[in-house]
């Protein structure tokens, strides 16, 4: 066991500062859970009017996610029912699911509603609301809630357990000071997300224009040919059965392709028990057609197998290259024809409505420019999307650091 430094003591958080202490929740906040049962019929709701209920769905990591679909609570049911009124600085959390989430309500959430699958905390002026919420971002928090969370197939969450959450607490100029450190790193992913954001409209504009002909590129001209998807790639139909074939060192699956990047987030091996896998070779365009709106696609670089959910096309390189293809099927309304599926519950992409889908075709000399230029715009997106990730990172390492005061700031 490893010495506990100078001005550090243990308690059952871990090693926090000497003049830090370990509080619970119930000790420096009041619990409030949603208000059971249903409030008003489905059709009482407003899409307009009303403040938004928050509900399991809206709590994200941190941030609540409301959209023009949000529910939204008449100021008859407010007026009888204040008591679930969110005011700024409750921290609000699912009560059943992901029960690790949390989210804190700012200035332009006060006055929303909590949702009867919603608990929330109303810190006391013993704590800074911000520093309480960061310390339910900790990994070991999030983890000691799943694991303390009620029920057997579904984690839930209700009033005793969240008051036995205990936290680091330190003195509230402390807490101040780490809250706006942390406010500031939020601050920063979020203009790298606005600008992630405008980078792909730009690029699915720049796609609209130049995959289209609207736009062409300097030193092109002529007519574009019209040709039907199934005219100018196939599904590759090679299948192997890893329980006769053997191992396969390098299988993809739908889980191992990041959505809408287009890049590779891992592999793994096929084992015994491994069901059929389609057959991928260098230059191929894997597609994942289970939810094609999730737009999990890959230009292979290498041979492997894949799941059979993902179809490996084939370009037919007398009229279509790879590299324009995979252009091809990344944009809007390719992704639309692709998600016109059937099966409701596990939605397929239809060959047989695909196949039909039409696109225009330029000359392979100009496919290679324009995809040239494309794929530059998703190298910057991709540089931006790590400088992202890495930012999310030096924000973990700095609430781990900062949160259990291995490193002071006043």
């Amino acid at each position: 066991m490893s010495a506990i430094p100078a001005g550090y003591k243990q308690t059952e958080v871990g090693v926090i500062p000497s003049d830090w202490g370990v509080k619970s929740i119930r000790e420096i906040g009041q619990i409030k859970t949603g208000p059971f049962g249903t409030l008003l019929k489905a059709d009482e709701y407003s899409g307009i009017d009303g403040v938004p209920l928050i509900s399991v769905g809206e709590i994200g990591a941190g941030t609540f996610r409301v959209s023009d679909r949000t529910p939204r609570v008449p100021d008859v049911v407010i007026r009888r029912l204040p008591q679930y009124v969110l005011r700024t600085g409750d921290i609000v959390f699912g009560r059943k699911g992901a029960v690790e989430r949390s989210a804190l309500v700012s200035e332009s959430e006060d006055g929303w509603f909590l949702g009867s699958d919603g608990i929330g905390i109303r810190p006391s002026n013993l704590c800074h609301p911000p520093y309480l919420a960061c310390q339910f971002q900790r990994h070991e928090v999030q983890a000691w809630l799943l694991q303390n969370a009620s029920g057997t197939t579904m984690a839930s969450l209700n009033q005793e357990i969240l008051s036995r959450v205990a936290i680091p607490y330190a003195p509230l100029p402390e807490q101040r000071a780490i809250a706006a450190a942390m406010s500031d790193v939020d601050a920063l992913l979020a203009r790298l997300d606005q600008f992630i954001a405008k980078k792909r409209d730009l690029k699915q504009g720049a796609m609209q224009q130049l995959l289209t002909g609207q736009t062409r590129l300097p030193g092109f001209g002529g007519e574009w040919e019209v040709k039907q998807f199934g005219d100018i790639a196939v599904p590759r139909r090679d299948r192997i059965d890893p329980r006769r074939a053997g191992i396969q060192e390098f299988c993809v699956e739908l889980e191992h392709i990041e959505p809408g990047v287009g890049r590779l987030l891992g592999s793994n091996s096929t084992g015994e028990e491994s069901s059929l896998k389609s057959v991928f070779q260098p230059g191929d365009v894997l597609f994942g057609k289970l939810r094609a709106y999730l737009r999990k696609y890959w230009l292979a670089d290498r041979r492997g197998v894949c799941s059979t959910e993902i179809w490996a096309l084939v370009a037919n390189r007398r009229c279509v290259t790879a590299e324009f293809l995979l252009q091809i099927i990344t944009a809007d309304k390719f992704i639309e024809a692709a998600s016109m599926a059937y099966g409701t519950h596990m939605p397929r992409s239809d060959w047989n409505v695909v196949k039909n889908y039409e696109v225009v075709l330029p000359t392979l000399d100009e496919q290679t420019a324009i995809a040239t230029v494309l794929a530059d715009m998703d190298v910057e997106l991709a540089a931006l999307e790590a400088r992202r990730d890495k930012t999310r990172a030096l924000k973990q390492g700095m609430m781990q650091e900062l949160l259990t005061g291995r490193i002071r700031l006043v």
